[in-house]
């Protein structure tokens, strides 16, 4: 018989903007991920659920501070991904 893995994994909400939103088709994701994961672990997760997100890399903030992509999630965080933005 398999052993599960009984270790509580961490949980994000996550917050799309602009095309991100609109390539997900919703304004919040929610994701699991191993104890430690780190941004860079989360992103690759969602690229792999909607692809159109690993096509572009925009600013990321964890509960309202930008954030680079080692930075370490902790339970119940927030994270928003906010496209490249060009203006005129």
């Amino acid at each position: 018989m398999q052993q599960l893995d009984a270790r509580p994994r961490l949980r994000v909400r996550v917050r799309l903007f602009a095309s991100f939103r609109e390539a997900a088709g919703t304004a919040h994701l929610t994701s699991e991920l191993d104890h430690g994961a780190r941004v860079s672990d989360l992103l690759a997760q969602l690229a792999e659920r909607i692809p159109a997100l690993g096509a572009t890399r925009g600013l990321v903030a964890v509960n309202q501070t930008y954030v680079d992509p080692d930075t370490v999630l902790h339970n119940g965080d927030e994270v928003a991904l906010i496209p490249p933005v060009s203006g005129g």
